[in-house]
């Protein structure tokens, strides 16, 4: 058992006594009721999420749901059923480093958080959940408002929000033992543990979770453990709840993907640690440790006013090493060495890139509700202190071994309030939200170059209104959003004289729902207007790097359309589809012009935005054959997508269409709770398809070359897994 798992131990055994013992009852404390508990459950994420009555689209994702899914694979796989989501996977089974993307728009475009805490990194603005591994046995329910959606913490929402939940009042004791094997020598173990209500008043909740997968692609290995504590004081009217929970990954690099040809002769083919004369080099991973602290107060003044707020800090450290061979040394601020007379110009080495970093905060809301009314007011201060450094750990020749060749800090604060008011009238509900956010952020260098210091600030003003209109199981909403998105931390290195502007985005969206008993209909129309939005368009900038650039008009226009029939009590199916435009106006293409120096480009009037497919579906058939088991049938579809924003057929993903069935069910013996059994197939046609790649050209020999590199899923493979609920 190696030191996380110590101290996760520890830190198991610790809280209960603690628990326990600090808040010995001493006087008489009265019941906790029903009705408590069903207001203390949602209430410290109320400001970040969307009301039921809210005019914006949203998908849920029940904790029944997540229990039947769960065998290992990443939050993305689970939520890939959502309309216009496409998940993928750099070691194409889910498992390690994956992505998401909704309506078209990736994950740093997705505002991400946990408990209404934002995750989001605060430089890249991107999810890595890789550093939370099996965080889905810990939650509760999942929401996803795509698009704009309301107002929230962290950064701008420009595809979706999704809110993961995991403070759920359990009031019975139980304990849960999980463990699922599969291909790829996969394998996930579980233990889950929870006291209920103690004296009325106290909870404890905890889990470790161990996940290791060698992967579909060659060396892609992960080794991935983590840690969740939950404690809770709850009295008639307020709470205190403490989490901390925490992740620890090594996984091995498969971030280059496969060339074009490989993709046909060796798709599983990683190039990591290649560049290591004879073997590749066997520690060419990423590791990383992230350990988040959560603190919770919920108090209800009386009937109409309720107060949350918490405190929270998030601290991560780790590097990811790699083999360079013939490695310059003017790179690495190095004179060359001179043996013999003779100075030399490059090394082989080894070298780890480290991040050390702290993000802390608070947030507090205030709600009044009435028959008729619902206004929340809230607000936030967070602050980022990160810090960049390299060192080289062996050299062939000329670098001391820890020669660190970089040291960077970068800082970013920001501060946001908002409101948020849903007056009901009759039939109708109206809605309106404004938020305000400031923002501030301070690199001190790039690795590629450390004298180039960016401070930039920006005041952002978001407002967002609706109106719901119910009649009995008929519902229609229409809202306008907008948001304002800063520019991530590899966008200013285009340097001083070609800074990046902040994007905006204005998101209409109108939808309809008809519902009965056995049939649910949803369709929503969206029209997502940006402006300044940043793409990679190829362009060197000022100091030789390629980065995003500004497009001054571009857009994204869809149809949702989501069919629920329950057709009896044993069959049940679910349907959606995307369809979508999207573009970008008066777009210019560059690449390299090898020939004659410099670069060459093509304007385009129109041209689609890359990976953002016009069609998107899915279906799960659902058959129940006898009491407790659970026959699963689900099919994706994700049209072509394009890689660049050329709309070149050469340069796209091609569609595919793929199908998992799972099979499961559940035993009550004896002794026990319940005993779950599920057996899964993932890709059952053996489909080779690649939902993510990337691509590059430049001119040479008077002709233009292209590159396109992908990120392969797993052929047909298996999964098996069984819960023991106690």
């Amino acid at each position: 058992m190696n030191t996380f798992f110590l101290s996760a131990f520890y830190v198991l055994l610790a809280l209960p006594v603690f628990s326990f013992n600090r808040f010995e009852i001493t006087d008489t404390i009265k019941p906790i009721d029903s009705t408590f508990l069903r207001w203390m459950e949602p209430i410290e994420i109320k400001a970040v999420r969307a009301n039921r009555s809210y005019p914006f689209t949203t998908s849920y994702i029940s904790k029944r749901s997540i229990e039947k899914n769960n065998l290992g694979q990443d939050i993305p796989f689970l939520l890939s059923q959502i309309p216009g989501v496409v998940a993928n996977s750099d070691a194409g089974n889910g498992i390690g480093y994956t992505g998401i993307r909704i309506r078209g728009t990736d994950a740093s475009r997705i505002n991400f958080t946990l408990n209404g805490i934002s995750y989001n990194d605060a430089e890249s603005q991107g999810v890595f959940l890789v550093n939370l591994p099996d965080f889905l046995s810990s939650v509760s329910d999942i929401q996803v408002q795509r698009g704009v959606g309301t107002s929230s913490n962290g950064p701008g929402a420009f595809g979706a929000t999704i809110n993961l939940f995991t403070n759920e009042v359990q009031d019975t004791a139980y304990a849960q033992l999980s463990n699922s094997i599969g291909s790829f020598r996969t394998l996930k173990n579980t233990v889950k543990f929870g006291t209920g209500l103690m004296k009325n008043q106290f909870t404890v909740d905890g889990r470790l979770s161990s996940i290791q997968s060698d992967g579909y692609v060659d060396r892609a290995k992960s080794r991935l453990q983590s840690f969740y504590i939950s404690a809770a004081s709850l009295r008639q009217n307020s709470s205190l709840r403490f989490n901390i929970f925490s992740g620890d990954e090594k996984t091995y690099q498969a971030w280059y993907g496969v060339s074009e040809e490989q993709l046909k002769t060796n798709r599983r083919f990683n190039s990591a640690g290649t560049e290591k004369p004879g073997n590749p080099y066997e520690n060419e991973t990423d590791n990383y440790t992230q350990t988040h602290y959560q603190l919770f107060y919920n108090k209800r003044i009386n009937t109409n006013w309720n107060f949350s707020s918490a405190v929270f800090a998030t601290t991560g450290k780790g590097y990811y090493e790699q083999y360079k061979a013939e490695a310059a040394f003017k790179n690495y601020g190095i004179a060359p060495p001179i043996i013999n007379g003779t100075p030399i110009e490059n090394t082989d080495l080894i070298r780890q890139l480290w991040l050390d970093n702290i993000y802390k905060g608070t947030n507090a809301s205030i709600q009044y509700t009435s028959a008729n009314r619902e206004i929340v007011a809230g607000g936030g201060i967070s602050q980022y202190d990160g810090q960049h450094m390299g060192k080289i750990i062996w050299a062939n020749i000329g670098i001391e071994n820890g020669k660190k060749w970089y040291d960077l800090d970068a800082d970013k604060s920001e501060q946001h309030v908002f409101v948020k008011w849903l007056e009901s009238m009759g039939k109708f509900k109206f809605f309106g939200d404004l938020q305000i956010r400031n923002v501030n952020y301070a690199l001190g260098g790039f690795r590629n170059n450390p004298s180039l210091l960016i401070d930039q600030s920006w005041f952002f003003v978001n407002p967002k209104w609706g109106i719901r209109y119910t009649n009995g199981r008929t519902t229609a909403f229409a809202s306008f959003a907008a948001a304002n998105k800063e520019p991530n931390r590899d966008d200013f290195e285009a340097g001083t004289k070609e800074l990046p502007k902040a994007e905006q985005l204005s998101d209409w969206e109108l939808g309809i729902e008809q519902s009965s008993n056995s049939v649910r209909l949803n369709a929503t129309l969206y029209y997502m207007r940006y402006r300044n939005q940043l793409v990679l368009t190829g362009k060197v900038n000022d100091v030789g790097a390629y980065t995003r650039t500004n497009v001054q008009r571009s857009y994204r226009m869809g149809l949702e359309l989501e069919a629920t029939v329950n057709l009896s009590s044993q069959w049940s199916i679910y349907n959606n589809l995307t369809l979508s435009n999207n573009r970008i106006i008066d777009h210019t293409e560059f690449w390299d012009d090898y020939d004659a120096g410099g670069q060459q480009s093509l304007f385009l009037p129109s041209a689609p935005l890359s990976f953002s497919p016009a069609v998107t579906s899915s279906n799960t058939i659902v058959y129940k054959p006898i009491k407790n088991s659970e026959l699963k049938l689900s099919t994706r579809y994700v049209s072509r997508q394009f890689m660049d924003n050329t709309g070149r057929k050469d340069r796209s993903l091609d569609p595919f269409f793929v199908q998992d069935l799972q099979w499961n069910h559940t035993i009550q013996p004896k002794r026990l709770k319940s005993l779950e059994l599920i057996l899964q197939m993932n890709n059952i046609w053996n489909a080779l398809y690649a939902p993510n790649g990337y691509t590059y050209s430049y001119f040479y020999s008077g002709e233009l070359i292209r590159n396109n590199f992908y990120y392969p899923m797993a052929e047909r493979n298996f999964m098996a897994g069984i819960s023991i609920n106690l």
